[in-house]
């Protein structure tokens, strides 16, 4: 079973930015559901001429990416898409370039589209990046398919070694990137902290993506450690290690793969004295046998027609699917729809 969200306007949803911009040529026009084909200076992006040009889409959550499309521009400049890579992930790190590559494009031809599948790549970001010298990156559209990835973390439950005031444990699965002192987790400054997140069942774990805090003491996080498995022994802290966290710069979210290690539990623990843990967001993605019921009200029609107690009930979290719709209609309503 399936959800499909049609979505009038991604420019309210998504946010984009480029490594630098010539004269109007803005990020935003890559995302305006318009191709480009009758006037290029005001429907397509254009960097400088630099080295290591790229674009960068923040989906503004985690998405299983299915598919890419690129349009290219419709003039004598249409090859200097070549050698693009398309990168998918949930990492800054270089500006988002050193995310895992879906494609390479070595050529468009001018004003076309080409599609290039990711089958499923998991990320926050999709970049489009030319390496090299004297590069020029355009792009007249990007259109992105897939589902949003199902987080784990957000039906699991949470607990820490100790509170600093407010700073529960149930904030680093809030789904909240913005409010530090709103949306963060931390334990008081102890020995061996430790934050632990139940899933209630047992899942092969394919990624965790850990989110930072956003001021003074982002070093904290230096040296954690993730850890997965079934044992709540000593906490749930010697259960095998999926990652050691080296450092997370203030406010990013860093994406660390555990390869399918199996464990109901996911334990982040800072080994050593005087240590603090703080955690402004944990996901966790995998797959496994949820077993969990989860149910969505129906209204609008069903209650016109006196429906007014009509629950749907499925056994799997339904996969979301953003699809893009003709700009040229802003005004149409948001349809939403079950597919199997």
């Amino acid at each position: 079973l399936h959800m499909m969200l049609v979505v009038c306007s991604l420019r309210m949803l998504l946010s984009v930015i480029q490594s630098s911009t010539f004269a109007g040529w803005f990020a935003e026009k890559a995302i305006d559901s318009n191709r480009g084909f009758q006037q290029l200076n005001t429907t397509c992006t254009s960097t400088l001429n630099e080295s290591n040009p790229w674009w960068r889409l923040d989906l503004l959550d985690v998405y299983r990416v299915s598919e890419v499309v690129i349009t290219s521009r419709n003039d004598s400049y249409a090859e200097q898409i070549n050698g693009a890579e398309i990168r998918i992930g949930n990492s800054l790190e270089n500006n988002g370039s050193n995310n895992p590559i879906c494609a390479v494009i070595s050529t468009i031809p001018a004003g076309e589209s080409y599609n290039f599948t990711c089958n499923g790549m998991v990320g926050h970001y999709v970049i489009i990046h030319i390496p090299g010298d004297w590069k020029i990156l355009s792009l007249c559209e990007v259109e992105v398919y897939g589902y949003l990835a199902e987080n784990l973390a957000v039906v699991g439950a949470a607990i820490q070694s100790s509170t600093s005031e407010d700073w529960i444990a149930e904030k680093a699965i809030d789904r909240g990137l913005q409010q530090l002192y709103a949306g963060c987790s931390s334990t008081l400054s102890e020995t061996n902290p430790w934050w632990r997140l139940d899933l209630h069942h047992i899942y092969r774990v394919n990624r965790v993506v850990v989110t930072n805090r956003n001021d003074c003491c982002a070093e904290r996080i230096n040296g954690a450690e993730i850890r997965i498995g079934n044992s709540l022994e000593n906490n749930g802290s010697n259960n095998p290690i999926c990652a050691v966290i080296p450092a997370i710069p203030a406010g990013e979210s860093y994406s660390y793969s555990c390869g399918g290690m199996e464990g109901r539990y996911v334990n982040l623990i800072i080994p050593g004295d005087m240590k603090t843990l703080t955690l402004c967001e944990v996901k966790v993605y995998g797959e496994g046998k949820p077993l969990i019921l989860s149910s969505f009200l129906l209204g609008s029609a069903l209650a016109a027609r006196g429906l007014t107690d009509v629950t749907l009930r499925w056994s799997q979290t339904p996969k979301q699917v953003i699809k893009k719709v003709n700009a040229a209609n802003p005004e149409c309503e948001p349809v939403l729809s079950t597919v199997q």
